[in-house]
């Protein structure tokens, strides 16, 4: 046992053992708490958090000096925390959280809260809860909290009180004016004033608010943001999510782009759904699981929310024009509909893409608005949707079904207008001339409309030039973005077999993940002139630190190799989709064809089997 002399606040209660962070948190110093605020000894017993430790279980206050409890939703109650919790493993401890085992007991949150946040991996320097109070003794000694502005990253973001008492909603500004004043390099974070605000329901002692807020902020566990401080990172985390939605909610996502003039722009107010949408209860059990599994948590969630609005909207569909207004509405009535505890059932039903999967889609997101010249805070629509329904032509498809495939791309691409690379009514029935014009472009779009008047493509993620490094054999190549799908007579999209069936694979290990290549030079060149800033061409090679394609093959343990034949070229012709059969494949002279069922998408038949092209078109995307 140590004897510690510290000083220990005065609860609601009366008695110190009654108040949740009595003791301090794992790797607290001694008078760095705000016990050091009274002046009372107590002899406190230091254990591992490996022990057990008490903790009040009951559905009672807690402390909470910054809420207004007439406003306060009950607690589920009552808790059923293990003593020994902070010793389980982190997978025993995530289960424990999306299980609501925490959510009875608001004194049990207030004192697991600081000590899992203690766990999160950060930078060496942050600054804690000393540094706090001597910043906002500097900043608001001489003038009132109101006097002081709020940072300027946060302008244009809602900044939700929830169920703060007016001294809750002081103690909210000052942290965040703290946290402006401590992290300079934020610019834009939606995120972070909920956060901030959710914490502070929790909390005793402001400063302690603001050390866990820092941690959270100064996280640096790979793959695993917790919060975005750029437009940048923001925008690519919306980007992100609409490319998750429109690949495993594609119900919902068929819903919305059927009702809304730009889906994609729909899709950017996603992290609003559930911060401030969410009513309090129902974000708090978010904020539970977010604090040990990071940023995919909201992920799911808004997927989640995305799959219950089709289901509570099904079957006439949103009933106005504003399905952003409608999706909002839906979430703050969220209760009306499902459960919680039935909504994060949900959520963790979805298989998701591994942690760093998601990362590297995030990253290439990133960096296609960087390209795109697109670093500051603007307003999303002034770069979606990218098809011109005035200007775009082509002989396969109108403007409008080129809208819907371009709803269907990765969203990193649809930030560019479409450029036709190849089309058999210009360039002629020759397939050395189809390679000629689609080489050194990544990705491409293949319209094909038949003799029939039926029009179906491929969405191709790769460069046809890959298929030299097969040299005289016929290898396939592309990667899990590559999709199938019909326009006429009825627009339907076929993806990879593992988005479908995510249970037919595993992610390999990072161990044994190989770092990828760089792509010889002379496989990126084009007969087109593929610097020009006009064309999105396939970036130049950057040696072995480039990071690895998005669903690339070699980052999944495969049933067979027939799930991942995704295109194929030689001088007889081009196939894409393959095992068991064809998904597309067309002769080399680019008039006849054929299409069937293929394990790597699981499509039907795309038109009449046996078919004669019309006109076949190739798009590539243009830059600004």
């Amino acid at each position: 046992m140590l004897q510690l002399g510290l000083s220990v606040p005065r609860c609601p209660g009366g008695a110190a053992a009654a108040c949740p962070m009595a003791e301090p948190g794992t790797g607290e110093e001694p008078g760095t708490g705000p016990e050091a605020l009274g002046s009372s000894p107590v002899t406190i017993v230091v254990t591992s958090e490996a022990d057990t430790w008490d903790i009040d279980t009951s559905p009672g206050r807690g402390c909470g000096p910054f809420v207004d409890w007439a406003q306060m939703p009950e607690a589920q109650g009552p808790a059923r925390i293990p003593r020994d919790v902070l010793g389980r493993p982190p997978k025993e401890l995530k289960r424990l959280a999306r299980e609501g085992c925490w959510a009875g007991s608001h004194a049990g949150r207030a004192r697991l809260y600081p000590r899992l946040i203690q766990r999160v991996s950060c930078r060496l320097v942050t600054p804690d809860a000393l540094v706090y109070r001597d910043v906002a003794g500097r900043l608001f000694g001489q003038r009132s909290v109101s006097s002081h502005p709020l940072p300027e990253f946060l302008e244009g973001c809602p900044v939700p009180t929830y169920c703060l008492s007016p001294r809750g909603v002081t103690a909210l500004r000052k942290i965040l004016i703290c946290v402006g004043a401590l992290f300079p390099d934020i610019t834009h974070s939606p995120l972070l004033p909920a956060l901030a605000a959710l914490l502070l329901h929790y909390s005793e002692d402001e400063a302690r608010c603001f050390e866990s807020l820092s941690r959270l902020i100064a996280s640096n566990a790979p793959h695993a943001a917790y919060i975005d401080q750029s437009f940048l990172a923001h925008q690519a985390s919306c980007m992100t999510f609409g490319d998750l939605a429109s690949k495993h909610c594609p119900a919902a996502h068929k819903l919305i782009a059927g009702a809304a003039d730009n889906v994609l722009e729909v899709y950017s107010e996603w992290l609003s759904w559930l911060f401030p949408g969410l009513p309090l209860a129902y974000a708090v059990r978010v904020l539970d699981v977010f604090l040990l599994e990071g940023q995919k948590v909201l992920y799911r969630i808004g997927l989640a929310l995305l799959k219950q609005f089709r289901l509570s909207a099904a079957p006439a569909g949103p009933q106005g024009s504003d399905v952003k207004a409608e999706l909002q509405a839906f979430v703050r009535n969220i209760a009306q509909h499902v459960s919680v505890d039935k909504l994060l059932e949900r959520a963790f039903g979805i298989h998701l893409f591994s942690r760093k999967e998601i990362w590297l889609l995030h990253m290439a997101n990133r960096k296609a608005l960087v390209e795109r010249g697109i670093t500051v805070v603007q307003r999303r629509p002034s770069f979606h949707l990218a098809v011109d329904m005035q200007k775009f032509s082509s002989s396969t498809v109108t403007a409008q079904e080129m809208r819907l495939v371009w709803s269907w791309l990765p969203e990193r691409f649809s930030l560019f207008p479409p450029l036709l690379l190849f089309s058999t009514s210009q360039d002629g029935c020759s397939l050395q001339r189809f390679y000629t014009c689609c080489e050194g472009y990544e990705p491409t779009v293949l319209l094909i409309k038949t003799t029939e008047g039926e029009v179906c493509g491929a969405f191709l993620s790769s460069d046809w030039a890959e298929r030299k490094k097969s040299g005289a054999t016929s290898g396939f190549f592309g990667t899990g973005e590559c999709f199938v799908f019909t326009v006429r007579p009825e627009a339907e999209r076929y993806e990879w077999v593992l988005i479908q069936r995510p249970e037919l694979a595993k992610a390999v290990p990072r161990s044994r993940q190989r770092s990828p290549s760089p792509a010889p030079e002379s496989l990126l060149g084009s007969s087109r002139d593929s610097s020009s800033p006009q064309h999105l061409a396939v970036p130049s090679a950057q040696g072995r630190g480039r990071l690895s394609p998005f669903l690339a093959t070699r980052h999944f343990l495969l049933p067979s190799k027939t799930a991942s034949m995704f295109m194929s070229g030689s001088r007889d012709g081009i196939v894409i989709g393959g095992g068991g059969g064809q998904a597309l494949s067309l002769d080399a002279s680019l008039l006849r064809g054929h299409t069937e069922r293929c394990e790597t998408f699981d499509n039907p038949p795309l038109c009449r089997e046996n078919f004669q092209v019309q006109l076949l078109e190739v798009w590539g995307f243009q830059s600004a």
